[in-house]
């Protein structure tokens, strides 16, 4: 979703008065999770998208966009309500660390009329378009790794989007629908333009014919085949183009028209010094859509494409198995080495060899350099990618529906409903041989995880064993059947290590 920071009248007591203003809760969520705000944000060019207001998420302790779509006629709604539900259960499973994170939704049936409420993330820093006006505005020019970094953090979402079941096609990426944060991260979000054209007509939408002044001045984002057909990555990679060139030379000069022509883009690609950067961007913007490259084939383009070095590898393989480790581990560790120790040295045959110590690290910079890999700073680009899941029709619960579901044994005190997206086995034998212990750490779709454990004995059965853990946690049927199989394969290939070690287990 675009959103923009809301301008605030000058002078602390009339800051201090709209603040208080502001800040007054309007509404609750179901749940109580989420208090909806007076203060507004822009949305941008989201059809159907009535409203959108700052909230605040009770339980993390961030504000977070409140957006509603309105429906005047209920029948309408009614007759739609099943393709809705289907829409807003799809766009929870799409996560990514550079798109725009879709939080939760729920319907609200009133007698003269419906609303769907959905909350995504809040984007504070402002849009990508608004930092390269600053950075004109100073007479700076666009530092070259910061665009290589810009444009791999937004082909790695592209590329994302384009491999889901079915493929999601973004449709309005432009340098207003991508964000950037203060530490560099950069976010696309309207992710959901096109699912939201097609799912809600504009007669059945309440606000009918809305004009947005942004339009205009973003024409030369879509690509010349844009809405004449059945729309495909071409027209992404269209718009990623200009938005590269934009991110290259700051501002595609309009020569006071409203809508940049297609002269000033010709102009801007050929200003570009270096050769790789006009081929790079000349390549997106074909006019032929068969001829664009895919955003993956954009990654391994020569201007783009590195070697990744030892440490990014590295903290990639630390951040993906953080769950082993102990908190602030790497200082921890730090502390116990002798900084005039040697951990690494290079020998030559014809000179003094390079002996790197452990005094050479910043315990600080290493932890930084962690923190960004985790959030998606540095992706790894020259592997292939880990492709999402498909998309089911129902793979997510509502509370009311959980209250509905029905099993032939007992319902467990707790249940879980959330979707598991990763899991790690851990099993560990005693010396006496009689027993194993069993930790599962499963990684939750909204990132609160869970841990179970559990001794196995040498009279149990895996596929027992696996199904009363499952039973213990899950009643979502697609997750038991992953975690089962997961666990009860985990155990058989440890037994066939411990007997081929003459264990007992």
């Amino acid at each position: 979703m675009t959103m923009s920071v809301p301008e605030r009248k000058s002078g602390s007591e009339g800051k201090e008065e709209e603040s208080e203003d502001e800040s007054e809760v309007l509404e609750e969520s179901p749940c109580g999770r989420w208090q909806k705000r007076k203060e507004q944000v822009s949305q941008g060019n989201v059809p159907g998208v009535e409203s959108a207001s700052l909230a605040m998420d009770t339980e993390e302790g961030v504000e977070v966009v409140w957006n509603e779509v309105l429906f005047s006629d209920k029948k309408v709604f009614k007759a739609q309500e099943e393709k809705i539900k289907e829409m807003f259960e799809n766009l929870m499973q799409v996560e990514h660390p550079n798109i725009v994170k879709f939080h939760k939704y729920w319907l609200d049936m009133k007698e003269s009329q419906a609303r769907v409420i959905f909350i995504t993330e809040y984007m504070s820093s402002g849009s990508l378009k608004q930092f390269l006006k600053k950075t004109k505005k100073n007479h700076k020019t666009m530092n070259v790794k910061a665009w290589k970094r810009w444009c791999t953090q937004i082909l790695s979402a592209l590329s994302y989007l384009h491999s889901c079941d079915p493929p999601i096609i973004h449709g309005n990426l432009t340098c207003d629908t991508i964000f950037i944060q203060h530490n560099g991260l950069i976010k696309i979000g309207s992710v959901w333009h096109r699912l939201f054209v097609n799912v809600f007509p504009d007669a059945s939408v309440h606000g009918k014919g809305r004009q947005h002044r942004d339009e205009q001045r973003n024409l030369h984002f879509f690509a010349p085949e844009y809405g004449a057909g059945e729309d495909d990555y071409a027209i992404d990679i269209f718009s990623f183009g200009i938005c590269a060139l934009e991110m290259a030379v700051l501002e595609i000069q309009a020569n006071g028209d409203t809508a940049v022509s297609k002269e000033a883009i010709v102009n801007a690609g050929q200003s570009l010094e270096d050769p790789l950067m006009r081929e790079f961007t000349q390549s997106c913007l074909r006019h032929e859509a068969k001829l664009r490259p895919t955003a993956h084939d954009l990654l391994f383009h020569r201007v783009l494409f590195e070697v990744h070095s030892l440490k990014l590898l590295a903290a990639h393989c630390l951040i993906n198995n953080q769950y082993l480790l102990p908190e602030n581990c790497v200082e921890e560790k730090t502390k116990s080495f002798d900084p005039n120790a040697v951990m690494a040295e290079i020998k030559h045959e014809d000179r003094p060899g390079v002996q790197l110590k452990y005094s050479h690290v910043s315990p600080l910079e290493l932890d930084k350099f962690l923190e960004d890999v985790k959030n998606g700073i540095y992706p790894l680009m020259n592997f292939a990618s880990t492709r999402p899941q498909p998309v089911s029709r129902a793979l997510s619960l509502s509370q009311e529906q959980v209250e509905t579901v029905k099993t032939p044994t007992p319902e467990p005190q707790e249940t879980e409903t959330r979707k598991v997206v990763q899991i790690h086995c851990n099993l560990e034998s005693n010396e006496e041989g009689t027993k194993t212990h069993l930790s599962l750490f499963l990684k939750m779709d909204d990132k609160l995880h869970r841990q179970l454990s559990c001794d196995i004995f040498p009279t149990d059965t895996s596929k027992d064993l696996a199904s009363e853990l499952v039973h213990y946690a899950f009643i979502n049927e697609e997750d038991s059947e992953k975690v089962a199989w997961f666990l009860e394969d985990a155990i058989s290939r440890h037994r066939v290590r411990a007997l081929a070690s003459g264990s007992t287990l």
